[in-house]
């Protein structure tokens, strides 16, 4: 990978399973041992007041929330995120790797929960402000692996698994389906792989995409 000064916005997307938080700390330590300062960070999340959010939308039963009730608890994670860690990292030149963003709110109470996507994709220009990550790397694996992996890992957050394989195959669709629609922004990554072949897809996506010299 080649180096450069200014700073980049990275998230990862995909359901439950395909191994984001695994990847985004590989890439983190990849783009890290080329000097380059990495903020890492998730949705929901990312800042205090929205780390208190999410205990909120990931514990309990599954329907704890409407779909609704989610996009806006989600969204004003989002705001909180955006204001207090990531437009102040990008502001320093720093990069941002994220798990998860607007994709996900827009697949997860959109598209698998009925939430309008006309209202989503409203609020969302409203609390981003044009905020986008320069790269979304969308991680698809079948739904079905997915909760399996999901399953076997630590962990007490697991409200959004419980909703069922229909509900994961929907995020799978919609996430493939973003990932179609935006593919200047995004790249689809097989994340049925072994975690190494991952790696080396995410890799090349990266330095394709963000690491020629400018």
């Amino acid at each position: 990978m080649r180096r450069v000064r200014r700073g980049r916005f990275i998230s990862f997307e995909g359901g439950e399973g395909t191994g984001k938080s695994t990847q985004l700390r590989l890439l983190a330590e990849r783009l890290r041992a080329q000097g380059l300062v990495v903020e890492t960070t998730r949705e929901p999340g990312g800042s205090p007041g929205a780390e208190e959010l999410r205990r909120l939308l990931l514990n309990g039963a599954a329907d704890r929330w409407s779909p609704l009730a989610e996009a806006l608890l989600m969204n004003a994670a989002r705001t909180d995120h955006l204001e207090r860690t990531i437009r102040p990292a990008l502001a320093r030149g720093d990069w941002v790797v994220c798990d998860r963003f607007a994709d996900s709110t827009r697949a997860y109470q959109g598209a698998a929960g009925g939430v309008n996507d006309a209202f989503l994709r409203a609020l969302e220009r409203q609390v981003t402000e044009g905020a986008k990550p320069d790269l979304t790397l969308v991680l698809d694996a079948p739904a079905a692996l997915g909760l399996e992996r999901a399953a076997a890992r630590a962990g007490g957050e697991a409200r959004f698994e419980s909703k069922g394989l229909a509900f994961h195959e929907a995020l799978r669709a919609a996430f493939r389906r973003i990932a179609a629609e935006e593919s200047g922004r995004c790249v689809l990554i097989d994340a049925a792989a072994p975690v190494e072949a991952v790696a080396a897809q995410v890799e090349e996506a990266v330095r394709a995409r963000l690491l020629q010299p400018a």
